[in-house]
């Protein structure tokens, strides 16, 4: 998978990541029952956007072993959201609830796909540093 975004977006998608995560609580006073979902809904927006903007930025040294690691990356996090529904399906079945939908897994997946992402780019590093 090619990168589409320039480098900078990499950071930015941090940046994004981070604001959206801590802002809520920031945010509390803000909150009413009539906004709550509106809220809810923009921050994860948000968290998705900045998960994106890390997973299609260039890195400073792209390279086709980069591209690799962000196939395994993406396969990785395929699988392990996969299981993650999964386990919150039987969770559901178990305790009977029929009535509650998750809406978040998109961004479940991508954030661990970033998760994966890093993992295998501090692992490419290190092996590189070791010259495995």
């Amino acid at each position: 998978m090619k990168a589409l975004l320039p480098v900078f977006c990499r950071p930015l998608g941090y940046v994004i990541l981070v604001l959206s995560v801590f802002a809520p609580f920031l945010m509390w006073s803000k909150f009413t029952g009539h906004n709550f979902l509106l809220y809810k809904e923009c921050f994860k927006l948000l968290m998705m956007v900045g998960c994106l903007f890390i997973l299609f930025a260039l890195s400073k040294s792209e390279s086709a072993a980069t591209e690799r690691i962000r196939n395994v990356a993406v396969r990785n996090a395929i699988f392990i959201t996969f299981f993650l529904v999964f386990a919150n399906m039987l969770w559901r079945v178990a305790r009977g609830d029929i009535a509650n939908v998750s809406t978040s897994m998109f961004l479940v997946f991508l954030l661990v796909n970033v998760i994966c992402l890093e993992f295998g780019m501090q692992k490419a590093r290190v092996d590189k540093l070791f010259k495995r």
